[in-house]
């Protein structure tokens, strides 16, 4: 007998769970790629996608994962032996500088360490000592290896306030409808996000944001290629260039699902709202759970801590065994550990709860309750998390 058997709940930091409006707008048959509806929908989608970004400016869609993104915001703006600053909270910022690396772009990096977040009067001192090397700074908004959340205004305003000519680059692909993110107020000039998170659409879709500066550099970048150039796809005069190729179809029709929900039915800051509500609640039965045992959220600082995920340390433990009840016992898949730097694959006295997307309040109270009968059941000492859920719950409604 298992507890597991009905409905599954995903509570990993992405894929995040699909609706299933967007799993049935995906259950076609393959449409026609050179006329009618698909190339009808397209433009509404690049349109709607800019209002999630809070841009006016362009967005370029790739057949891709986040790592893709990575690349196609790389090659489209710099050249071979060009040199930028990355700021680190944790591993994604470090896997984006490698992947410039592999490109023949040199880096610094200023390592924030695992549990605070990015110090933009460090950075602002960076960029003031620079002889005019660095052409780019790259960071992430929301680390999901840590759950740190990276103020992003704040460090848009101190760069731009130094004077210094880099680009500013931002990895929104674990916050990009969640978290409060205005690419064009807060001086961003590429951001990059993917389909299989706050977008709610299964993974395989990536998309990258730019503004007139990076369609500046664009233009002298020696690191573009045929397929990631973004000049065909944001503006593209025949269809089949949006896509250097075949669309991803039915990845559009979820997309188009997906957008509807998120920027006309909801709406974009009822999305972040609703996401800080929800992660409130995490963090206030992770807060408690710490109070009396060995679970811990990673971020100390509430004000630091990502709504999209939550990472969690076990003091002492290893945390498998807490993952596999959940997922054999109550049905529950919690996010792995991953470690806190490129150094380490997995960290074993950590799990994450993903809270993002297409999620509410009955499906996260469902997830800590059953995290808290693994902890009970496998005599791991904790304190009373759900009630301090249920009354953030109770108080937001």
């Amino acid at each position: 007998m298992t507890l597991a058997f009905g409905q599954q709940m995903l509570a990993i930091p992405g894929p995040s769970p699909a609706p299933e409006r967007v799993l049935r707008a995906m259950h076609r048959g393959s449409p026609n790629i050179y006329d009618g509806e698909l190339i009808d929908m397209v433009p509404g989608i690049a349109e709607d996608l800019k209002t999630v970004a809070c841009t006016r400016h362009d967005v370029a869609m790739y057949i891709a994962n986040g790592h893709g993104g990575w690349e196609a915001a790389l090659t489209n703006v710099l050249s071979r032996g060009d040199h930028v600053l990355v700021l680190a909270t944790g591993r994604f910022a470090q896997g984006w500088r490698g992947m410039a690396h592999r490109l023949g772009v040199t880096s610094d990096m200023i390592d924030f360490g695992t549990d605070v977040p990015i110090d933009p009067a460090r950075v602002a001192e960076a960029l003031r000592a620079d002889n005019g090397r660095i052409k780019a700074v790259l960071c992430v908004q929301t680390d999901t290896a840590t759950s740190i959340r990276n103020d992003i205004e704040a460090l848009g305003a101190a760069i731009r306030q130094t004077g210094h000519d880099a680009l500013f680059m931002v990895d929104c692909i674990a916050s990009m409808g969640c978290e409060p993110f205005e690419m064009d107020n807060w001086n961003v000039d590429v951001a990059i996000t993917g389909s299989q998170k706050g977008l709610m659409t299964p993974a395989g879709m990536a998309f990258v944001f730019f503004g007139p500066r990076a369609a500046q550099a664009w233009q002298s970048a020696d690191c573009r290629t045929g397929y990631w150039d973004w000049s065909l796809r944001a503006t593209p005069e025949v269809f089949y260039n949006r896509f250097c190729g075949t669309a991803p179809t039915h990845h559009l029709y979820g997309l188009r699902e997906a957008l509807t929900m998120l920027v006309h039915e909801e709406g974009v800051r009822a999305a972040w709202a609703r996401h800080r509500v929800l992660a409130r609640a995490v963090w206030a039965a992770g807060d408690k759970w710490a109070e009396s045992g060995v679970v811990r959220p990673n971020v100390r600082d509430e004000a630091n801590r990502a709504v999209s995920v939550t990472t969690f340390l076990m003091e002492g433990h290893d945390a498998a065994p807490l993952r596999d009840w959940c997922e054999k016992k109550a049905g529950v898949t919690l996010g792995i550990g991953l470690g806190l730097d490129m150094t380490q694959t997995r960290g074993a006295g950590m799990f994450r709860i993903g809270h993002m997307g297409h999620l509410n309040a009955h499906s996260l109270l469902g997830t800590l309750a059953c995290i808290e009968a693994g902890m009970k059941a496998l005599d791991i000492p904790h304190g009373d998390g759900i009630t301090a859920a249920l009354n953030v719950i109770a108080q937001a409604a």
